[in-house]
């Protein structure tokens, strides 16, 4: 249902795009989480249907989350990328319909000089 892509290896204050492409339902809330080993999944960037966007403190100024809802895919653009940026990032999606949440398959994002 989810494909993520986009992630890689890139240095310090470099920039990465990841995408997310959804098939088979509707979705309404979508975003991204990321987990490194060891540590709790954490919130990222979300999107509503309607265009609003979230995010935490750690990632504002840096991270921009869009939506192109006619490709039904959502891009992270994600910008002056930290080596703590370093880890597996997740995109999700909530059915409009049944309201069940639905898991990409995670992307890597390594950075490092």
């Amino acid at each position: 249902q989810l494909q993520a892509s986009g992630g890689g290896l890139v240095q310090p204050g470099g920039s990465l795009r990841l995408s997310c492409a959804a098939s088979g339902t509707t979705f309404s809330d979508r975003g991204w989480y990321r987990q490194t080993p060891g540590k709790q999944r954490e919130l990222v960037a979300t999107i509503t249907s309607g265009g609003t966007t979230n995010y935490p403190e750690f990632v504002k100024g840096r991270f921009t989350i869009s939506r192109d809802s006619a490709r039904n895919t959502v891009h992270l653009q994600m910008d002056n990328l930290k080596p703590e940026d370093t880890a597996v990032y997740y995109c999700y999606a909530v059915s409009k319909f049944s309201y069940q949440t639905y898991w990409g398959q995670g992307t890597l994002v390594t950075v490092s000089s």
